[in-house]
This record gives C-alpha cells, structure tokens and sequence, in this order.
C-alpha cells in the first residue's frame, strides 16, 4: 500500500479526498497546512506528496521546494483553485509531476496517481545498488559486499537503516525519522537500539577510511562518502 502525503487546508475537500484514496487502496496522511506537512514528511516516508497551493502558513509552492530538498525524487502533485499561466509554470519549475485545478475529477485525479507512482517504481527498482567507497550494497537482497568478494548478510533493520543513510548520503538523516520509519516510534529506548545499530554498520564499514557516519548531536546521523 503507498503512502501519500495530502496537505490541504479546506477540511471537508480534504477529508472527502483521503476518504476517496483510501477506499482505492492507498494509505493517507492528511496535514492542513505546510508547516504540518513539512512536519508529517520529516517523520515518515512517503511514495507521494498532493499539496494545495493556497495554504496559511506556508503556501504550497514554498512547501513543494523544501520536500525536494528533503528528497530530490519525491513526486508532487499541486492542487490548486487558480489557473493561471504563471502559477502552472512556477509549479512545474519546482519539478511538479502534475499540476491540478480545482475543481477536477476525483477518477482522473486517482489514474494520474497510479501513473506517476508506476514511473517512479520503475525508476527505484533500478536504484537498489549503493556504491560505498570499495563497498556495494543491496538493498534489496541486504548485502553489503567488499571489493574482494567479501559479503555480509544484513539484517533486516541493519539493512533498512543503511538504505536511509545512503538515500540521505552526504547529507542529514533526520533522527526521529529514522526511528518512525523503521523502529515505528521515537522513545529513548527505540533510540538506544538504534545508536547500537549505528554502531554495528560503522565495523562493517571500518576497513574504508573514505565512508564515515557521523553523529550529529540533536539532529540525526550523516553518511559521508568521500
């Protein structure tokens, strides 16, 4: 079941829309404005985000930007009351997969859903190999491997916390996103167990000088490959 994102302010559209994705099989997050999107994407992992345009806080497009800071491959869908040409562009400049004006129909809303969500499948089948200094790993298969030839079977939450390290490679993994994603809550013993994993996949790393994870205090973890 995908995950969406829906951030949209008018309560009633809103729940009527989660509503209509959920009886066709997707699972829903509905926030009411940006700064609880951008609080909602920071703790979860989303396979797709629908933001509408005007919103308090935080408007769509200002929003849109700081997911893909967040992540440069997740697929935007803007919702939007306005239909002018400059509105469209500016969202499309941002890397919008689509852009919808209200009011549409909920069918074809749900077709071009399952149309960006089969692209960007396709594109992630393809992008279960990371490349770590003289390491490759799978994360589909949760091998780590040597240039030697010398394998490590990963668990599966070993396994799962590397492939967030590399998705955030050279950059920020958030701390409590971490957590909710893959120990499904942020307490201080789901974040002891987690700093012992860290240190599990620094000896796996070890014999590379070249790849590090950092501990950044307060904020999360780094995986740095120089």
């Amino acid at each position: 079941m995908h995950k969406i994102l829906l951030v949209e302010d008018e309560k009633n559209f809103g729940s009527v829309l989660k509503d209509y994705l959920r009886m066709n099989d997707f699972d829903v997050d509905l926030c009411e404005d940006g700064e609880l999107g951008l609080e909602a994407f920071r703790a979860a992992e989303y396979a797709l985000c629908i933001i509408d345009v005007m919103m308090p806080r935080k408007d769509g497009f200002t929003l849109g930007n700081e997911l893909r800071s967040l992540n440069k491959n997740i697929p935007l869908i803007f919702l939007t009351a306005r239909s002018m040409r400059e509105d469209v562009l500016k969202g499309y400049r941002i890397g919008a997969d689509d852009y919808i004006t209200k009011p549409f129909d909920s069918e074809v809303l749900l077709f071009k859903i399952r149309a960006i969500l089969s692209r960007s499948n396709q594109v992630s089948e393809n992008n279960f190999l990371h490349a770590l200094g003289i390491f490759t790993f799978n994360a589909k298969l949760r091998t780590l491997k040597n240039k030697n030839g010398t394998e490590v079977k990963l668990s599966p939450k070993e396994a799962g916390l590397l492939n967030l390290l590399c998705q955030h490679k050279n950059d920020v993994l958030p701390r409590d996103k971490a957590l909710k994603q893959i120990w499904k809550e942020d307490n201080y013993f789901t974040g002891r167990s987690m700093d012992v994993y860290i240190v599990k996949l620094r000896k796996y790393l070890s014999s590379d000088n070249s790849v590090e994870i950092n501990n950044l205090h307060g904020n999360g973890y780094s995986l740095m490959c120089k």
